[in-house]
């Protein structure tokens, strides 16, 4: 048997940063050999990496690449359990390498990902760092020369944006690039979850309205109680609701109470576009937190981001909609788990 020195050791741990003690153990099972050995660690990195499969990795980063000629972008959300693993600089490269990965091959999805021969390198940051670490999602978006690209990623590498919307010509396309950057940046702050309020469904509508004013009303009791200017409570919530008839029958009552006000009926149609402006505004609450082109945008707040384009758009000489965006957060949506170390203990001790 191969005499397994001090200096073999290091030489093993520093190619695989192993723990020492597994490093010595695996060289002796191996009889000296350090390719055999570095194989045992990698077999029983796997075993590792298993046995953490039942820890929550909502913690991460997300990358994102665009190309030059913003054509292709692609963005990932990259899972570690703590936040700590997250500003290890092995695992910010594991970050990059993935996205790098995802924009040039384009996997199908987050399995055909981890099967592919890529899907080693999780394996061997798991054995590395000793944490669950898993690509939870990822998203590939390409342009033709008649669609404007862009996006954004926060500087603390936990959100990414892409935004692409459909021009007139290739010379609005371009033209319309820094806007669509502003519109992900918007979005990154805003969180919209849709595109618009089109995309919602009517059964979530309707649960989201009786929820929301049912909320509003216990929380003007509340208000009351304290003497405090009570808010305002909606019939609706979203332009889904806001059918031919609905508009037709607030702008009778906007006419109504003004006249009863004794507002001449002369300066009527003046005033009446303003109060139906509002209440539109009143009555899709939902569109604006959760639409993006049906929010308030950020950089204007009269215009809605859809109208934001369209005006923009038309400085660029032509037209331009957004037709797809997506948008990723670290461990969005993902219910962390709370640990009881007493009961832990607890468990161990009995």
């Amino acid at each position: 048997m191969a005499a397994v020195t001090a200096a073999m050791v290091k030489e093993l741990r520093a190619a695989t940063d192993a723990p020492m003690m597994d490093c010595k153990k695996v060289l002796v099972e191996a009889d000296g050999d350090m390719e055999k050995a570095k194989e045992l660690l990698k077999e029983r990195g796997i075993a590792k990496a298993a046995k953490k499969a039942d820890r929550v990795a909502a913690e991460g980063l997300v990358g994102y690449k665009m190309a030059d000629d913003f054509s292709k972008a692609a963005v990932v959300e990259v899972n570690s359990e703590t936040d700590f693993v997250a500003q290890n600089e092995g695992f910010q490269n594991l970050v990059k390498d993935t996205v790098e990965e995802i924009f040039n091959n384009e996997p199908a999805d987050v399995e055909a990902l981890n099967a592919s021969a890529y899907g080693e390198k999780f394996v061997e940051t798991v054995t590395k760092i000793g944490e669950k670490i898993e690509v939870r999602r990822f998203a590939v978006m390409k342009a033709e020369p008649t669609e404007a690209m862009n996006g954004y990623i926060h500087s603390n590498n936990r959100i990414a944006v892409i935004v692409k919307a459909k021009c007139d010509s290739e010379k609005t396309a371009e033209c319309m690039r820094d806007t669509l950057k502003q519109v992900a940046m918007h979005a990154s702050a805003m969180k919209p979850t849709t595109l618009s309020y089109k995309d919602f469904d009517a059964a979530y509508v309707e649960s989201e309205t009786k929820g929301r004013i049912e909320a509003l009303k216990k929380e003007n009791e509340e208000l009351s109680r304290l003497g405090k200017p009570l808010k305002n409570v909606p019939k609706y919530i979203s332009m889904m609701q806001l059918t031919d008839e609905v508009m037709a029958q607030a702008e009778a009552d906007i006419k109504a109470e003004l006249l009863a006000e004794g507002k001449p009926e002369k300066i009527l149609d003046k005033i009446i576009p303003g109060k139906i402006a509002r209440f539109i505004l009143d009555n899709t609450l939902l569109d604006q937190e959760q639409a993006l082109l049906d929010q308030q945008y950020v950089l204007d707040d009269k215009l809605t981001v859809a109208q934001a384009i369209e005006k923009a758009a038309k400085a660029c000489g032509g037209t331009a909609e957004i037709t797809e965006f997506v948008r990723l957060e670290v461990g969005e949506g993902i219910e962390k788990k709370e640990d009881d170390f007493a009961a832990e203990v607890a468990a161990q001790m009995s």
